[in-house]
């Protein structure tokens, strides 16, 4: 949940109005600018006195608190570190840290001086309004004990300022936010039922969005047999969930973003080990980041053509589940033999990415999931893996991972590898060799779906959940991850 409900942009200086507590970024080896002279000297020299007391020199993690008098009752300064090596994603996670301090504080409101943090840099306002939302961040639905602490939920920021790009870092936070929320969300409520009334919820409010909402029947009789072998087992109800927004021409050919929507994995047959089963809850945070970016682009209305489609079941071990060693067809007709019943998300992105592909030819596509613990051996959670079949998409991917600072590394699909995948009894198996490139024989397993279109496929295993760095994570659990890297794609698109 966001606590921050609200940040004002006040193109008027801070010394015209009284605050609770005003909070200012100093660079390292920096100097007061005119104004914080002046409000010094309104201070009686408290600041500078402050400064040269505590030696306070601006480093990066370094702060001081001035106690003024009736108008300026609390006066933060924030070291920023370096200039030359003031980023965005220092921004961000110096918003954060900002939050997370005045929040023991016991105020709902605080003022920010723009100027001091350079806002006028390309990037900045946007990525401080990210940071402020997503170190507001915490997830306490289900506690029925209140942990007393008062949260800010109200941010002035004084100076000029871009409104446009205050909204934006606003909007992304909160679709950031939304699907940490997805994430968190225990399985027993997040179901593909869930998943599907979110996204309707969301589209219907959209006049650029049409939902569509298909069912196991469907999933059927549409000739989806490889999602739908996973589903047989399961007693929730499973869903493809696609949503059309039209922003764009009428002739632009859309992007098409897919995500995996396992809202619990107990493995199937092939039963997981007990131990951490719990956290297969995040199974489902493909499709968390699919309906992020859904949010966003309902509240920021690109000018362009997307497709978001979801695959969403539960994987059980139930008398009607799957079994080691079925046979079953996909969508695009290619039979695959299925060696593991936990090997069953990509058994799903197969046909959503198929039917995407089929019906509606895209310029690119993007899928998101949570799709292999090997993906944690090679990269731990720093980083998300991609691979792909197209170099150009892959640009833009890295691209928009640059802007964004959401890390993702790029994995082979070399021929060779699709060699492992080649089944005995049918055309593909669903696992590669055993302890052998298994993100990789995954990729290349979901490479047979997609036909010619441009793909790149985002492993998150490692990074949907649990990374606590930088300051912008979560303490626990979701992290919303991807949801800024695509809309910058979005954007670059545009």
């Amino acid at each position: 949940m966001v606590n921050l409900k609200k940040i004002n942009c006040i193109n008027k200086t801070y010394l015209d109005t009284k605050h609770s507590i005003l909070v200012f970024g100093y660079f390292e080896n920096g100097t007061l600018d005119a104004k914080q002279k002046k409000l010094d000297t309104l201070l009686e020299s408290k600041i500078s006195k402050a400064i040269e007391l505590d030696d306070f020199k601006g480093k990066e993690d370094k702060k001081i608190i001035i106690y003024g008098n009736n108008d300026f009752k609390r006066i933060i300064f924030f070291g920023l570190g370096e200039k030359n090596k003031y980023n965005t994603d220092k921004v961000r996670s110096i918003a954060a840290k900002i939050v997370d301090y005045v929040n023991d504080m016991d105020v709902s409101s605080i003022s920010v001086d723009a100027d001091s943090f350079n806002f006028n840099k390309k990037g900045v306002a946007q990525a401080f309004c990210e940071g402020l939302v997503l170190g507001s961040y915490v997830f306490n639905e289900y506690k029925t004990d209140n942990d007393g602490k008062s949260y800010v939920d109200d941010i002035s920021i004084f100076g000029d300022i871009n409104r446009e790009n205050v909204n934006k870092g606003y909007t992304l936070g909160c679709s950031v936010s939304f699907a940490r929320d997805l994430g968190n969300h225990p399985a027993n409520v997040v179901t593909p039922s869930y998943l599907s009334k979110e996204a309707t919820s969301i589209a219907q409010n959209v006049k650029e969005m049409t939902s569509h909402i298909f069912n196991l029947d469907d999933i059927k009789k549409m000739g989806m047999g490889a999602f739908y072998g996973v589903a047989q087992g399961a007693k929730e109800p499973a869903k493809m969930i696609i949503v059309e927004y039209n922003g764009g021409n009428k002739k632009q050919k859309p992007i098409a973003l897919v995500g995996k929507g396992l809202t619990f994995d107990s493995g199937g047959i092939s039963i997981k080990p007990s131990a951490s089963m719990d956290e297969m809850k995040f199974d489902m945070c493909g499709s968390a980041t699919v309906l992020g970016v859904l949010k966003a682009v309902g509240e920021l209305k690109p000018k362009i053509n997307i497709i978001f489609a979801i695959g969403s079941t539960e994987n059980m071990p139930d008398g009607n589940a799957q079994r080691p060693g079925d046979i079953v067809t996909a969508y695009n007709g290619k039979t695959i033999e299925v060696l593991n019943t936990d090997a069953e998300g990509r058994l799903v992105l197969a046909d959503v990415l198929s039917y995407v592909d089929k019906k509606y030819s895209p310029a690119s596509i993007l899928d998101f999931a949570t799709l292999t613990g090997a993906v944690l051996i090679a990269l731990g959670n720093r980083a998300s893996g991609v691979m792909g079949n197209s170099s150009s998409l892959m640009k833009e991917v890295f691209k928009a991972s640059e802007i964004s600072s959401e890390k993702v590394w790029e994995l082979p699909l070399w021929d060779e590898y699709t060699k492992e995948i080649k089944g005995k009894y049918a055309d593909i198996q669903n696992i590669g060799q055993a302890r052998l490139a298994g993100t990789i024989t995954a990729g290349s397993f979901l490479k047979e779906f997609v036909g010619n279109t441009p793909w790149v496929h985002m492993d998150i295993a490692g990074t949907a959940w649990g990374p606590k760095e930088p300051a912008y994570q979560p303490k626990i659990g979701a992290t919303g991850v991807a949801v800024r890297l695509v809309y910058q794609f979005i954007e670059n698109q545009l």
